[in-house]
């Protein structure tokens, strides 16, 4: 027996923003990041709505890209002295994956951080407070996906909470938000939600449910991101949609290593300044990936799938999977993302020497590979690496290598 779990409700188009005033409730908090909802009005109008439902609001705010243990139990101490009814977490995947374990922690005080983190072992929640989340970008979905992603600082590790209770009960998908993201985050946004469509549907967990959401979120991506990237106000909101959809399908059907591997190196190298983005990592992995998963002869052949349903050509599965790597390449390209790690420069974009040193990065290896294997992505990705075989592929994402084993 499988299952299948999306919000109760989703919202989307033009003003879809507006749902809010239909909530009933006494309270609600608001979750948002860095600014950039208040510095574009739409934490004003959401406070706005929901006051006029009739609800008092909080605002918690400042929650960090890459999220920490410690703003959880921050924000979770404030819904414990504020008692809402609503959480609303509004803005990019942070401060909703951040709301999302704030509100494990607000419905089961006592629960700690290590337990949170058991795959899919959340107690029931709605027993305090229901949940609304509000995208701002196009790739993380988690306004509809099962999962939040939580930074723990001390270790350098990427913890992903996975567990269907965290669900949001609502999802609001308004394009109007998506206009306001860089150029920058429309890359690394768009090429996370390609591979979570992209590993959604060779996941060992993959479906008839999720199988037409994957592919078709694949191909909206292939035909509006990178004129999203550009600036086509259109794309941006069809991508919008696109990645809602690959998130439908990643949250039911699971994913693979290059999750795996993103959340293992993305603060593994912090003390040199920098982050490798979760989007770009994911990005810079998936080809790789893709060349070792495509030596099981299932994943082969649905990697083969994906490409005819791109119009890539091809004349065997062997070719399909080639020109298929070729063109996920071709798209970094065009959104100005580095193939490997060498290459990733502090801000992001490509360089000749990146600001992860080779040799940090070969000291390291062990435990990140090791780390890797463990996280809670690995169990569902077609060909489940050895130790020796993920440090193997994480050199070949480090000097971008070809993947021969």
């Amino acid at each position: 027996m499988a299952r299948f779990t999306l919000p109760r409700d989703l919202y989307h188009g033009k003003g879809a923003l507006e749902a809010l005033k239909s909530f009933t409730g006494k309270k609600a908090i608001i979750c948002v990041g860095g600014g950039s909802m208040k510095r574009f009005g739409f934490l004003d109008k959401a406070i706005s709505y929901l006051e006029e439902a009739g609800m008092e609001v909080k605002v918690f705010e400042g929650i960090e890209p890459d999220p920490s243990v410690e703003t959880v139990m921050k924000g979770a101490q404030a819904m414990l002295e504020f008692e809402p009814d609503w959480i609303v977490a509004m803005g990019g995947g942070s401060p909703i994956d951040a709301a999302k374990a704030m509100w494990i922690k607000y419905e089961y005080p006592d629960i700690t951080f290590e337990e949170m983190c058991k795959v899919f072992g959340i107690p029931a929640l709605r027993k305090k407070a229901h949940f609304c989340a509000i995208s701002s970008t196009s790739g993380t979905a988690t306004e509809v996906t099962a999962f939040s992603i939580i930074t723990d600082y001390s270790k350098g590790i990427k913890y992903p909470i996975a567990d269907f209770e965290i669900t949001p009960d609502v999802a609001i998908v308004d394009p109007d938000l998506a206009e306001t993201m860089p150029q920058k985050l429309v890359a690394h946004t768009g090429m996370d939600a390609m591979t979570h469509s992209v590993e959604a549907y060779v996941s060992t967990a993959n479906c008839d449910y999720t199988d037409p959401l994957a592919l078709y979120s694949i191909k909206m991506i292939q035909n509006d991101l990178v004129k999203s990237y550009n600036g086509d106000m259109e794309k941006r909101a069809s991508m919008h949609n696109a990645q809602c959809l690959a998130g439908m399908a990643f949250s039911n059907a699971l994913l693979g290593i290059v999750h795996s591997m993103a959340h293992k190196t993305g603060a593994a190298f912090a003390d040199f300044g920098a982050h490798i983005i979760h989007g770009a990592a994911n990005a810079m992995y998936l080809p790789k990936v893709i060349a070792f998963n495509a030596k099981n002869e299932t994943a082969k052949k649905r990697y083969g799938v994906i490409a005819d349903f791109m119009e890539l050509g091809g004349s065997n599965d062997d070719e399909k999977v080639e020109l298929l790597i070729k063109y996920l390449r071709g798209m970094n390209d065009d959104l100005n993302i580095p193939h490997c790690i060498k290459n990733y420069g502090a801000d992001s974009y490509p360089t000749e020497q990146g600001f992860v040193p080779e040799d940090v990065f070969l000291e390291r290896l062990p435990e990140i590979a090791k780390n890797a294997i463990g996280d809670a992505c690995t169990g569902s990705n077609p060909r489940i690496p050895t130790q020796e075989e993920m440090e193997k592929l994480l050199k070949c994402c480090y000097y971008d290598t070809e993947v021969d084993f």
